[in-house]
């Protein structure tokens, strides 16, 4: 390993941990719902109703951010969203009344939004044009996930909602680091890189529209599986927050997975395969009887739900390769988050038939992807952002969208 392939993997390393501890605090979400449920005696659509304020927050300012930092650089963006995204969810365990609680995951939401698109250029701006380096940063909101239960779960089951401040101090602690190492470039190949080649906006809409679909189905399981342990399986706290960490946990070695896949058969393959593959596993998690079994399934359907994550990321900087701020905003941040805007309405159907209806429910909404991804494209072959890091074809089968 030279020099500066060393350089490249100790930013990417850095960007990983960073993306983990941000996306700690999107996973805390998930994880302390139940924990407001049982012990304020929050309602289901109530519960979606927290899911929803981390979405607004986050979906919607993130595009707007990425258009910001393609136009200037904020070097010291990615530390401050960081922090307020720590500081908000942290302190909702504290607060009393539902309407603070709502607030400060609203700002939470916020401070994601100020991190992924800043952190989602520089990342892209470290790795150049290595898919293998770029599913490091992918990877670690992927591991932030998979902590979020593992280590509030123990912390909520002995002490409450209120443990949630212990989770303050993660965020502070990146987010000196980050601002620490705010003025460091990558300088080489990578950064000029991504600003080269024409943005093509149709296969990039194209893109997100499955990113959307995968973000559905995934704020479905997350906000809910929990829920279904407990209540429709009469599992205990500790095996229902296996029972997410399971899901999650599958979603980081897909992550992982589907970006060495893509290395072999292709982004747009890996894409389509593993929306594919979400449907039957959903289905075997809600039909698979007792609190066991069901484990595998989850382990499973997180896994093929982030197949696509990293690839997709990639593949959404290489569509609008002088945008690249834009479209982490759109990939990492609103199409990743808009699912939680659904949020409320799987709320009216756990509110009528529990959390089995809602898993019963899921399973249809990876066929809408199945379709999309029909009209996906592999990168332009002469693009200097790449195509699925070893050169692959690119793919137009008859009915596809071409940029």
């Amino acid at each position: 390993m030279t020099t500066q392939q060393a350089g490249v993997w100790r930013r990417m390393r850095l960007w990983g941990a960073a993306h983990a501890v941000d996306d700690l605090y999107q996973g805390l979400v998930p994880a302390v719902v139940p924990y407001f449920v049982l012990e304020r005696g929050y309602g289901y659509v109530a519960a979606g109703g927290l899911t929803l304020a981390a979405t607004l927050g986050s979906a919607i300012p993130q595009p707007l951010v990425g258009l910001l930092v393609d136009r200037r650089p904020l070097p010291w963006l990615s530390a401050a969203g960081l922090a307020l995204a720590g500081l908000g969810v942290g302190l909702s365990g504290l607060a009393d009344g539902y309407a603070l609680v709502w607030l400060l995951v609203l700002l939470s939401g916020l401070g994601v939004a100020a991190f992924h698109p800043a952190a989602g250029r520089a990342a892209r701006e470290a790795a150049g044009d290595s898919a293998g380096a770029m599913s490091v940063f992918a990877a670690g909101g992927s591991v932030g996930f998979f902590l979020a239960p593992v280590l509030a779960t123990p912390l909520l089951a002995a002490w409450g909602v209120r443990a949630t401040a212990v989770f303050v101090l993660p965020a502070l602690a990146m987010a000196a680091v980050l601002f620490r190492a705010r003025h460091r470039r990558p300088g080489g190949p990578g950064s000029s890189a991504v600003r080269a080649g024409k943005d093509r906006w149709r296969p990039f809409l194209v893109l997100t529209g499955v990113e959307i679909v995968r973000s559905v189905a995934f704020f479905g399981v997350s906000t809910f599986i929990e829920l279904y342990w407990l209540r429709h399986l009469g599992a205990s706290h500790l095996l229902a927050g296996a029972a997410l960490t399971c899901f999650l946990l599958g979603g980081v070695v897909g992550t992982l997975g589907g970006g060495r896949l893509a290395d072999r058969i292709g982004m747009v393959r890996t894409a389509q395969w593993g929306t594919a593959l979400t449907a039957p596993t959903l289905i075997l998690l809600r039909v698979t009887p007792g609190p066991w079994a069901p484990l595998l399934f989850a382990a499973l359907a997180g896994a093929m739900l982030n197949l696509p994550f990293a690839v997709l990321v990639k593949l959404g900087q290489d569509y609008l390769p002088t945008r690249p701020g834009t479209a982490a905003g759109v990939t990492l941040g609103l199409a990743v988050s808009v699912g939680g805007l659904l949020a409320p309405l799987l709320g009216l159907i756990a509110q009528s038939h529990g959390p089995e209806g809602v898993l019963a429910v899921l399973p249809a909404v990876p066929v809408a992807g199945v379709l999309l991804g029909m009209f996906m494209v592999e990168p332009d072959s002469g693009s200097t952002t790449g195509g699925a890091g070893n050169g692959a074809r690119r793919e137009a089968p008859t009915g596809q969208i071409a940029g």
